[in-house]
Formats: structure tokens, C-alpha cells, sequence
């Protein structure tokens, strides 16, 4: 991944690899500076009260929402229902095909 591509852009779903929520999904709202973002998920990080996080503490996922990308700049504001609809698209399409091409690993096994 070059450094370009590590920016992440407003709508762009992240891996939270720091802090008490780590794991855990969500799309980026804003970025600050070249240093910090703010994030929510809809859930317990809602979009009225983000968490401003670093980006050395966050995993760029390749996947941008549509719904809340074009939500967020025509209007400037999201639903929190939009998150979490992004989030569960993201983990429900992109998550489960990664898991489901890791369960073989290219081994077949007759019982």
C-alpha cells in the first residue's frame, strides 16, 4: 500500500487498530489535519459526537460507502442508520468473502 493510498477519504470504512475499540469498524466523517480523523459507527460512536482518532491507530479498508460519501457532502450531515447500514454492507459483502476464501486454503478433505 503506497502512502496515497493510506489517506483515507470522507465515507472510507476503517479497521480501529488502537484503543478500547479496536477491531471495530467504521467510516471516516472528516479528516482534521494530516494527522487525525474523525470516526463513528452509528452505534456507539454516533455521528453527533465522533471519535477523533490518529491515522497510525486506523487500517484503510478499500471500500468507500456511496450512501454516506454523497450524504455528507451535499448535506454535510449523515444518519446514524446510514453507518451502520455501511458498516453491516461492508462486513456482511467484503468480510465474510475473505473468511469464506480462508476456510479451505486451497486444501479438499474427504471424510
Amino acid at each position: 500500500m503506497s502512502e496515497a493510498d493510506s489517506i483515507p477519504r470522507i465515507g472510507q470504512v476503517v479497521r480501529i487498530k488502537q484503543g478500547r475499540e479496536a477491531g471495530q469498524y467504521a467510516v471516516v466523517l472528516k479528516m482534521i489535519d494530516d494527522r487525525f480523523v474523525l470516526l463513528a459507527d452509528g452505534e456507539k460512536r454516533k455521528y453527533d459526537r465522533p471519535k477523533k482518532k490518529n491515522l497510525h491507530h486506523i487500517e484503510v479498508m478499500d471500500y468507500i460507502s456511496p450512501e454516506v460519501q454523497n450524504s455528507l457532502l451535499e448535506t454535510g450531515r449523515v444518519t446514524n442508520g446510514k453507518l451502520r447500514f455501511a458498516i453491516d454492507k461492508f462486513v456482511n459483502e467484503i468480510v465474510t468473502d475473505l473468511m469464506k476464501g480462508d476456510q479451505h486454503d486451497g486444501e479438499r478433505r474427504c471424510n
